[in-house]
């Protein structure tokens, strides 16, 4: 079948005309005997399915947790770590690193779109402190970061990236959804990373401008079938163009990649009832390419679904359950919030919503409108599901994204949990040199002697150690330490006979995978 064939069947573009072989390849491959046979939309057969969910919870009040690195997140570092565990690592790269591997999500040249809620603020917005976190990973990529992390979000009108929409609020102030107000999506560029890298882009003010194929230049909306998407260049000069990629003057780079960001929330009665990672790309999308009535509501879950397999599919989808507005839209009055403390995240966003909907936003309050078995919510869930899975799915290897048919079946779900800070234990440490020698002639020399040694810890992690030696001749200074230190070990050779001794240094440190480390001291008397 030609390559334009079979893109067809995965975002729905019209097809050529089909010859008798084309049909009968497809009908030998599986594609047509659902037509057959009466099998549902979004139900065809294949492989079982089993799509990976990552749940992180009881993230401390005060996340940054690294003296050394204090943007890093304990719990999106915790998320990681779980991920790593279970194959689907963080960085594309071929170096020694637990979250690395070669069809890692992130790669050193990379142009990363984070998808974040910005039409609200207080805690209707996605938390700050959390993208913080994530942005700091990406630039700490172990081969060195060299493209652009860039905050995205089209209120509709009525998006801030500042945190100050006045929108249902009356009144212009600041609040971000952080532990420190003052810490929006802008803050965060302009003074906590300050780094070319890291930039923003609202899209309201484009969201009305609609643009041909062949216009590169100018920032505004492309229309496909009935969505649309964004097209714009970033502060550092990358043409993002949403569903082809980044243009490249005679061509696209598929180095694009998204991360979609939701705050888990209320969000009406009698609409979608919820807001999480599928509805969160109506802050992708342009309510003004006339499609805004059948959105709302109808249309919920076809529009997302066609977003997330035709137009773009993020890498990586992260549901902001840290504060859960759980009886508001807006994140306002306090009253109205939980400070749940968790991180969920998937490949799939409809398994990812449906476990969301059911383990947090419902378990906070027992409001049986934000549970996915509630009709409301299950209509858009399996409308998501059906026009995700009929187009072919979501699994493309190139971009690291391993999930093929999304599901809302609690039986092909996959669910790894972890509390925040488990991934600590797999730090380890390491000491150069690990073997010392040490050589004292006659009896009337030097008998003291000391050499240097660094003790280090994986990813400079500042975690507490102490030292003890089992030999009296063999002292360390100092005996305890926070992160990598530079230990003296010494040798007293006083009252020693002729001969050799051997000695250890026990590096003690609980939260080390690799505790106890020991330093060999070996000691020549002649």
């Amino acid at each position: 079948m030609s390559n334009e064939k079979k893109e067809s069947l995965r975002d729905g573009r019209t097809s050529p005309e089909w010859s008798r072989r084309d049909f009968l390849h497809l009908l030998a491959g599986g594609m047509i005997s659902p037509l057959i046979t009466g099998i549902r939309p979004g139900e065809l057969p294949g492989p079982a399915i089993s799509n990976d969910l990552f749940w992180i919870k009881n993230i401390p009040d005060n996340p940054f947790y690294n003296p050394a690195n204090p943007n890093l997140h304990l719990g999106f570092d915790s998320l990681l770590y779980l991920m790593a565990d279970a194959g689907l690592k963080f960085y594309r790269s071929q170096v020694d690193h637990y979250l690395a591997g070669p069809q890692g999500l992130i790669a050193p040249n990379d142009v990363v779109l984070i998808k974040v809620n910005a039409q609200w603020k207080y805690r209707g917005c996605t938390n700050s402190d959390l993208i913080r976190g994530l942005i700091q990973r990406i630039l700490d990529h172990p081969d060195g970061f060299k493209g652009e992390i860039v905050i995205v979000e089209n209120g509709q009108g009525r998006g801030s990236l500042a945190c100050d929409t006045s929108a249902a609020y009356g009144d212009s102030t600041i609040r971000a959804n952080a532990n420190d107000e003052r810490h929006s999506f802008i803050y965060l560029v302009d003074n906590i990373f300050c780094d070319p890298r890291v930039s923003y882009f609202l899209l309201d003010p484009i969201r009305g401008i609609f643009i041909g194929p062949d216009d590169h230049v100018t920032n505004g909306y492309r229309r496909y079938e009935d969505v649309s998407y964004p097209c714009f260049t970033t502060a550092k000069g990358h043409r993002v163009e949403l569903r082809e990629g980044l243009w490249q003057e005679n061509g696209y780079s598929s180095n694009l990649k998204l991360i979609n960001v939701p705050v888990l929330k209320h969000h009406d009665t009698g609409g979608s009832e919820i807001t999480a990672s599928l509805k969160h790309f109506y802050g992708l999308v342009s309510m003004a390419d006339g499609y805004s009535g059948y959105r709302h509501y109808a249309g919920l879950g076809e529009t997302c679904g066609k977003m997330v397999v035709s137009v773009i599919t993020p890498v990586l989808n992260i549901i902001d359950a840290i504060w859960v507005s759980h009886r508001s839209l807006t994140g306002y009055p306090a009253s109205t919030t939980f400070r749940a403390n968790q991180l969920l995240a998937s490949q799939d966003p409809v398994a990812l919503d449906y476990w969301a909907a059911k383990y947090i936003l419902f378990a906070i309050d027992n409001n049986f409108r934000h549970h996915p078995d509630f009709p409301g919510i299950e209509k858009w869930l399996r409308a998501a599901r059906e026009t995700i899975n009929t187009r072919g799915g979501l699994k493309d290897l190139s971009k690291g994204i391993f999930v093929d048919r999304v599901t809302k079946d609690e039986a092909e779900m996959n669910v790894h949990s972890a509390e925040a800070g488990n991934f600590l234990h797999q730090i380890k440490m390491s000491v150069c040199p690990a073997e010392l020698s040490f050589v004292f002639a006659g009896s009337r020399g030097i008998k003291i002697k000391e050499k240097e040694v660094m003790l280090s810890f994986s990813e400079n992690f500042p975690l507490r150690w102490w030292a003890e030696s089992d030999s009296d001749w063999l002292i360390v200074e100092p005996a305890s330490g926070i992160g990598k230190s530079r230990i003296i070990v010494r040798v007293n050779a006083s009252g020693l006979d002729r001969g050799q001794y051997k000695g250890f240094i026990y590096i003690n440190c609980p939260d080390a995978a690799n505790s106890p480390l020991l330093i060999k001291g070996v000691t020549n008397i002649f």
